[in-house]
């Protein structure tokens, strides 16, 4: 599979699950969000932007995604929303491979992406003393598997897993 057939899979609403570990602090946290997944073509105005920003021709690039959630923890925290940006840039020597450009609510990362033989993405990005990695992963096309990893200056601190289900609509 390439990369942009990988991405394509991702463009819809999905009804997410995810358990999380803080483990530091021995704490799971459970939630579940309805997320919506939009396609943003290389002359987009926020993959632009982006490319400004860190100086990239956007016709390098396969354009982006873009995804907003709506979050509900389960005991009572406030509702979570939001959105992020990541525009992919493919290798052209290994074009399962690649940089990502990604903006979230106040800061824009710079990672790196690789699609598998197994056709799981994985996902890196790394600034100053924090790693985080995600693995994403269809079991259906209609079931995506994640799971990530965040890593401090002390070591390992949090993981999580998300189920997605793609919303479908019911057929008449």
């Amino acid at each position: 599979m390439e990369i942009k057939e990988f991405l394509d899979l991702w463009v819809d609403k999905w009804f997410a699950l995810r358990t999380s570990y803080q483990l530091e602090k021995k704490k799971i946290e459970n939630s579940k969000s309805e997320i919506t997944i939009e396609s943003l073509s290389v002359d987009h105005p926020e993959v632009l932007k982006l490319c400004e920003h860190y100086q990239i021709d956007p016709s390098s690039t396969l354009g982006g995604l873009k995804t907003s959630w709506d979050n509900s923890v389960d005991w009572g925290k406030p509702k979570q929303s939001g959105s992020t940006v990541v525009v992919w840039i493919p290798d052209r020597d290994h074009p399962l491979t690649g940089k990502l450009l990604q903006k979230g609510k106040s800061q824009s990362f710079l990672g790196r992406y690789s699609l598998g033989n197994d056709q799981a993405l994985t996902l890196i990005v790394e600034e100053a003393d924090t790693y985080f990695e995600e693995r994403v992963w269809f079991a259906t096309p209609n079931l995506r598997l994640r799971n990530s990893l965040i890593k401090g200056a002390n070591g390992f601190s949090q993981t999580a897993f998300y189920s997605e289900i793609r919303r479908v609509a019911p057929k008449n």
